[in-house]
């Protein structure tokens, strides 16, 4: 891969959910105002780039995932005017700007769907429409992401309808021209507002096998490797027939043409199994960047998962982003350690020496944990469905925490749309030179020094990981005890060094010469 024109080759990008990053109006939800204002603050990290989540018309069953129109500003967010201001300020702050484009499906409340029901001339054959069989059936055994089958009957139009997410996100057909025509135009319309790239919504689910043939069941080891757990029974199928890789490399030829060649696009690959495979098919110079998947959110974040994760990338050769947290998963300071500032700087070395695009997901550099939160607090759909053993969206999705001092932490003077509690020693305010948010800083100062394209080594050794990045070696205890470890004068380090030993949960870097 070669960079993008005022792109680098290896963007860090920040993920902002606009709803709970900042409220300008007290409304208890964040707003692109808010982004605005907290901009600076971001910029002072060293990122590249900020990914806005969706902030487009939306009935928001599904936190703004279900889109009504795909070129509105949702009224609790602003108007186009607020969005052309993040735009602005940004550039200003020198942060690319990445919108969220939602394309497998669109909401059932969206003028499309509605008119598909209705069968209208043109737009009757935008969705996925099959008849029932003859016994009343769904067309095929096909499951939802949410573990629901896939198919939502329509008494009106007497058809059921593909949905692989909830049923009120019916699925666009992408291969008809016209769908693909009104998709270019929405693309040309933010590129317009000066839009530098794109992350695209579940790429993976995009296209699917035209015969509609029954997926099989998975075996053992891919139910393993699957995304979501044994509660979901998504799990229990080999998705062989709903994800087709080579149909959706195809599209994502078309992606890039409508984007241009200076636009950096991303696409979320939400599939455990063959995840790194499916990304190698979407990922080329002509196709998207880089993908995402979720193998270091899902599975236990160990020596041996980096090391088996970096070795399915580099034989590969795909355009891999490493992610340890974003906004549908919980977040790894509390899903693979204890919430404290010893994991989170640990977590900030290991996504500073992974050799690819990385995504920072909001809070993430103050070390901010998973919240703990009761059924009644819950709206997210997906969490409601498997409590008590829900996937914990929402407790990923708890507002920024501005300023320990401040009612709400300062990111409302109204009432929070998701309680805020337990923020006071992580809050903005609060991170001095010592804390999480400046060993953020010096991990990404330092991850802008590696050379993008240079070799990667990976070792385990005494359950060390280590990986050779160049003239660095970082080395990272992801163990609960210490372990023997070698010693030179390290550039960065999570915590003081015991002499001879690396101790629990932290990590070091050294430059060459340290042989270990």
């Amino acid at each position: 891969m070669t960079p993008r024109a005022n792109w680098p080759l290896h963007p860090s990008i920040y993920e902002i959910y606009p709803r709970s990053f900042r409220d300008s109006t007290g409304t208890g939800e964040g707003d692109l105002r808010g982004v605005v204002q907290g901009l600076e603050a971001i910029a002072q990290l060293g990122v590249d780039a900020i990914w806005l989540a969706p902030f487009y018309t939306s009935p928001m069953v599904d936190g703004g995932y279900d889109v009504m129109n795909h070129c509105e500003v949702d009224p609790r967010y602003g108007t186009l005017d607020d969005f052309d201001a993040v735009v602005a300020r940004a550039h200003e702050l020198n942060l690319r700007v990445m919108v969220d484009l939602v394309f497998n499906h669109t909401s059932d409340q969206h003028p499309w769907f509605q008119a598909s029901i209705a069968r209208d001339e043109d737009m009757h054959d935008w969705y996925v429409w099959r008849d029932a069989k003859p016994d009343g059936s769904p067309p095929n055994n096909w499951l939802s992401f949410f573990g629901e089958p896939a198919w939502t009957w329509n008494p009106v139009r007497r058809q059921f309808y593909l949905r692989q997410f909830l049923s009120c996100q019916p699925s666009l057909n992408l291969r008809h021209p016209s769908v693909q025509d009104a998709l270019q135009a929405i693309v040309a319309f933010w590129r317009g507002r000066g839009v530098d790239g794109f992350r695209f919504d579940a790429v993976n689910s995009y296209l699917f096998d035209l015969s509609m043939k029954d997926n099989p069941p998975a075996s053992e080891e891919v139910q393993d490797r699957n995304a979501t757990g044994p509660e979901n029974l998504y799990s229990f199928q080999d998705h062989l027939y709903d994800i087709l890789p080579g149909d959706g490399a195809a599209f994502a030829e078309s992606l890039r043409k409508w984007a241009g060649p200076d636009a950096w696009l991303l696409g979320e690959v939400n599939s455990g199994n063959r995840s790194v495979e499916l990304s190698g098919a979407f990922t080329a110079p002509d196709r998207l960047d880089a993908s995402y998947t979720v193998d270091l959110m899902v599975n236990p974040v160990t020596a041996q998962t980096v090391c088996d994760l970096i070795t399915r990338h580099r034989r590969e050769g795909c355009g891999l982003t490493y992610c340890l947290s974003c906004h549908d998963q919980p977040r790894a300071v509390s899903r693979t350690g204890d919430g404290s500032a010893r994991d989170a700087k640990l977590l900030a070395l290991l996504s500073a020496a992974l050799p690819g695009p990385l995504i920072i997901w909001q809070g993430e550099e103050l070390g901010q944990p998973q919240a703990a939160l009761k059924l009644n607090e819950i709206s997210d759909p997906f969490d409601r469905l498997f409590w008590p053993v829900p996937p914990d969206r929402e407790g990923a999705r708890i507002p920024y925490p501005w300023s320990a001092d401040a009612p709400n932490y300062g990111f409302t003077t109204g009432t929070p749309w998701l309680p805020m509690q337990g923020l006071d020693d992580i809050a903005l305010s609060e991170q001095g030179p010592d804390g999480t948010r400046a060993f953020w800083i010096e991990a990404l100062r330092l991850r802008r020094s590696l050379d993008p394209e240079g070799p990667v080594d990976t070792a385990i050794v005494n359950d060390v990981l280590h990986i050779q990045r160049g003239d660095f070696t970082f080395a990272l205890n992801l163990t609960d005890s210490a372990r023997p470890c070698g010693h030179a004068h390290p550039a960065l380090s999570t915590e003081p060094l015991t002499p001879g030993a690396l101790p629990r949960r932290s990590g070091v870097v050294w430059r060459k010469g340290y042989s270990g």
